[in-house]
């Protein structure tokens, strides 16, 4: 009888408080959110969204409740924008109001609302401003940056050809090559790629990566105040971050000991110059923290971004030869094999552009975006967003957009190429977000990601050992990002 009194009493309660939450939705000006499954007491829709799927599950709940819907992650309530004309209006059309930002569970106790990513309000201003100048001081867009990048395609061909043609993992030579161009400018030099503690670095790079995208991370990131005191595999991004953090703060104090105001090296001088400037203006947010977690997140977005998509393009490529061929030809017409591709060679390769532009939008590598949140009370499609809600604009679900894409869900190049074979512009590319929280480093990526594609074409043919019918495309993990699955291939002189 004591279980059974228990029982009930837990039910009574329970009840009230779902009786509770229905009346504090109809007078609460949340009430006014978007629509969406209802929640329950202190685990929201945990129902609705399965664990370690939380696109998957987001994508289900759009096709009941349309573009616009809110979820409940425990008792935070989340606004999901799904497809192009719903994205496009919250981060283009109300700029202002839709560039907060929210930072992830697994990601908060490293960053706390500090770095230029994960700032927000007049910190982030500060820091993207800055960050900005800088990084076009150092050759963002201009020949310097093209020289520093064509100098690292010559460093990898000549470790690529050190393979002589044995299938190899490409996974840590491309995490490598990419790193050394951002190395380049936050530390002013590249590493060797057999320097152990650039190689420790890398891997750091990669595993916080996966484990970003793990299904103990998106619970984490869904229920915070459930995990955030208790062990498990999601406190494992802390540890990662925390090293790769450590190991800048010791370039910092190595610059610090040789700093001349007057002739900056890298990025890291510029920051410390600029706080010497600020040291007695209390506004300023140029401090050590800022320094180590804007430095961070450049080294993080400028290396794993890129090498992801180069390693899911090589495999894509390898998927489809016909492509690969088609890319050869075009860059033996254009380039010929006598001397290095430059960026001015992308004007005149719309069928290699498109196919980069392809590989971008099939590997979907952010496919939830990094959360924003609302800076005011929004009004948005007749409904009112309270300042601060979070928000999901879902990029995957521009990125496949039917009214955009003609084979949204293939692998296609033809989904960015006319009728004439010229380059077709498409406002639902959004591999690097959009609006006001755009990816800064976007300039730069993309001019590495064509001078890599065609530097390695020129020079190989992609082989894989198994039948193109047989290779596996899919994400080996889908959460936080889309991990390329993990493949072998070899590199074969042309």
């Amino acid at each position: 009888m004591e279980l059974a009194g228990a029982v009930t009493l837990f039910l009574m309660a329970y009840l009230s408080c779902l009786a509770l939450l229905f009346a504090w939705r109809k007078a609460s000006p949340r009430g006014r959110l978007p629509p969406g499954p209802t929640p329950l007491p202190l685990i929201g829709n945990f129902l609705q969204i399965k664990a370690s799927k939380t696109l998957q599950s987001l994508l289900k709940l759009r096709e009941k409740y349309g573009p616009v819907f809110t979820v409940y992650f425990g008792n935070r309530p989340v606004v999901v924008l799904c497809g192009h004309d719903a994205v496009k209006e919250a981060l283009i059309d109300k700029a202002e109001e839709f560039a907060g930002r929210k930072t992830n569970a697994t990601l908060e106790r490293t960053f706390q609302g500090h770095g230029v990513v994960f700032a927000d309000g007049e910190r982030w201003k500060q820091l993207r401003r800055f960050s900005l100048t800088v990084l076009r001081n150092f050759g963002m867009g201009k020949k310097s940056i093209q020289e520093r990048i064509q100098e690292e395609t010559q460093f990898l061909l000549e470790e690529l050809r050190k393979m002589q043609e044995k299938p190899f993992n490409p996974i840590f030579f491309l995490s490598c090559a990419v790193s050394n161009v951002i190395c380049s400018i936050v530390f002013g030099n590249r590493f060797d790629y057999r320097d152990k503690e650039f190689l420790a670095l890398m891997k750091m790079m990669n595993d916080s990566f996966r484990e970003m995208s793990t299904g103990w991370a998106q619970i984490y990131d869904m229920y915070p105040n459930l995990l955030r005191h208790l062990p498990g595999p999601h406190t494992k991004i802390y540890d990662i971050l925390e090293d790769m953090r450590l190991f800048i703060a010791k370039r910092v104090m190595k610059n610090k000991e040789t700093l001349d105001l007057n002739s900056p090296r890298d990025f890291i001088d510029c920051f410390l110059i600029q706080m010497e400037k600020e040291k007695d203006n209390p506004a300023s947010e140029f401090n050590l923290k800022n320094l180590e977690l804007t430095t961070l997140n450049l080294f993080f977005a400028g290396t794993e971004t890129v090498s992801s998509t180069l390693r899911y393009g090589f495999l894509l490529l390898m998927k489809f030869p016909k492509v690969q061929a088609k890319m050869h030809e075009e860059i033996d017409r254009v380039i010929g094999q006598n001397r290095v591709p430059n960026i001015e060679d992308r004007s005149h390769m719309p069928y290699v552009d498109a196919v980069i532009h392809e590989v971008q939008r099939f590997s979907d590598l952010i496919p939830m975006n990094v959360p924003h949140a609302v800076t005011r009370d929004t009004e948005f499609r007749g409904y009112v967003i309270p300042k601060g809600t979070e928000i999901y604009p879902l990029l995957s679900t521009v990125l496949h957009d039917s009214t955009k894409f003609k084979s949204p869900q293939g692998f296609d190049p033809e989904n960015f190429l006319d009728e004439n074979g010229r380059l077709k512009r498409n406002d639902a590319f959004v591999p690097f977000s959009a609006g006001k929280r755009v990816c800064l480093g976007e300039a730069m990526a993309r001019m590495e990601l064509f001078l890599y594609f065609t530097t390695m074409l020129q020079n190989f043919s992609l082989k894989s050992f198994l039948h193109p019918r047989d290779i596996d495309i899919s994400p080996k993990m889908s959460g936080f990002g889309n991990i390329p699955p993990t493949y072998e291939l070899c590199m074969l002189p042309r």
